[in-house]
């Protein structure tokens, strides 16, 4: 069987998506994975050798225009103005994607969420397709509930926004680009799904929002599991790699924090300031990335409360830039992840049963901080009416969090949200075979209705 697949142009849905094949490949399907030139280089290691013969990179070429050239084919450290750029320049390419269903002639499409147009060009060529979201139950259902029950409240009090975080999320849904809202792509995208959706999460996190979503949707929702990426030792960053990991292996066990905000986020000055304050307080050991946007020749140093680096010491490192996360979060010596709940680090989080200080910034990261709280994977960091971050409840969080050596007595806390987490682990991990089980079951049933 033969399985064309179509991610949205960022990472954080391009490894999902990636993850997916590679499952799918082992259980002997043949995938075409199809993307911007500029994103496939960023895959073409992982293909290599074990999937070369059953992953198949194709590129799929956008327009080019002198704002946006093929290395800017990808969200990735592209400026947010160039956004609404790229969805049109995504959209142009469609005849460019229909003359390669034509020529592979795939058996199945699986499509990203903001692509409606790829299941309608696959129904023109009598091609079922399948929506594959990248992002959580609880937030799909919330999405769902808020466009089809305005006015209703959501049935899950759990999953809720403050006051400051509904106009970021009002935007999220109704940002627009060649006219079209994303809600508006968003909504067909998901009606045209073959029957069923997929969705990357586990029953054992989300099984009541999944139910919920199905209920929205009127379609069977499919979970695959968290789809984890095992850490890999990247040679581009090596002496780095080995930097960190000897830091690291001088702490106690469970003594430290990794702090970091995905590679799309970029902390405000005060966020930076707030936050090194507030790791400063807590007097934990931690290891902080911090990025800036791609073309602004900021120094970490000139970015960081003045005298920062010399009060915490070997208390802390920065690391500009990159850090191998799922390396860094597997180690012994690390107690929690203070995240800005992205999906992906989220269950990257449960999977290597590491708690979560939850500190959401935009888009998904609200309702997926809830979900960390009241499945017990971790405690958000409260912000103020206003919506910022304050020194006092950081530290807060992450003194409950992590037992330091002069603190053993107080760390009940800390101890049963461990429990807690790994617990979550096990379950997870028990179950994401089965679920990749009956997805294989259900696409050779649709293989054999399309048939």
């Amino acid at each position: 069987m033969k399985i064309l697949m179509l991610p949205w142009l960022a990472h954080g849905h391009v490894n999902p998506f990636l993850e997916l094949a590679m499952k799918l490949a082992d259980r002997s399907f043949h995938i075409y994975f199809c993307s911007t030139a500029v994103n496939l280089s960023s895959i073409n290691g992982r293909i290599a050798g074990t999937y070369s013969k059953s992953i198949q990179p194709v590129e799929l070429a956008l327009p080019s225009s002198p704002e946006l050239p093929p290395h800017r084919h990808t969200t990735n450290g592209l400026p947010s103005h160039l956004m609404s750029a790229l969805k049109i320049a995504f959209e142009q390419a469609i005849p460019a994607f229909s003359s390669i269903l034509e020529t592979l002639n795939p058996d199945l499409i699986i499509y990203d969420f903001l692509l409606p147009w790829a299941p309608k060009a696959a129904s023109l060529l009598n091609i079922p397709a399948i929506l594959f979201s990248t992002f959580g139950a609880a937030l799909l259902s919330f999405m769902l509930h808020t466009t089809e029950k305005p006015g209703v409240e959501f049935p899950f009090p759990e999953i809720h926004l403050h006051e400051y975080e509904k106009p970021v999320f009002h935007s999220l849904l109704h940002s627009t680009s060649n006219g079209v809202k994303d809600v508006d792509r968003f909504l067909p995208a998901l009606n045209q799904s073959s029957g069923i959706v997929l969705i990357k999460s586990s029953t054992e996190i989300e099984q009541k929002y999944l139910d919920y979503s199905s209920v929205l949707a009127k379609k069977k929702i499919q979970p695959v599991g968290p789809l984890v990426q095992e850490p890999l030792i990247s040679s581009s960053q090596g002496d780095s790699d080995a930097e960190i990991m000897e830091w690291l292996g001088k702490k106690p066990e469970l003594s430290t924090v990794f702090v970091s905000f995905g590679s799309e986020y970029f902390l405000s000055r005060e966020e930076i300031e707030e936050i090194a304050n507030g790791l400063e307080l807590s007097s934990v050991n931690f290891i902080w990335v911090v990025r800036f946007p791609s073309g602004e020749k900021t120094r970490v140093s000139e970015a960081l409360p003045e005298g920062f680096l010399a009060r915490v010491g070997e208390r802390g490192k920065i690391v500009q830039g990159w850090a191998p996360q799922a390396r860094i979060l597997k180690h012994p010596s690390v107690g929690g992840f203070v995240s800005h709940c992205g999906w992906s680090s989220v269950l990257e989080s449960i999977e290597f049963g590491v708690p979560i200080a939850a500190m959401p910034m935009h888009l998904d990261q609200p309702q997926n901080a809830r979900l960390v709280a009241e499945i017990g994977a971790g405690v958000e960091v409260r912000r103020d009416q206003a919506g910022r971050l304050r020194k006092e409840e950081i530290a807060r969080v992450l003194t409950e969090m992590v037992v330091n050596d002069q603190q053993q007595e107080d760390g009940e806390m800390a101890r049963m949200i461990r429990s807690t987490v790994r617990g979550l682990r096990e379950k997870m991990m028990m179950r994401e075979e089965e679920e990749m089980d009956d997805l294989v079951e259900l696409l050779i049933h649709l293989f054999g209705q399309g048939k």
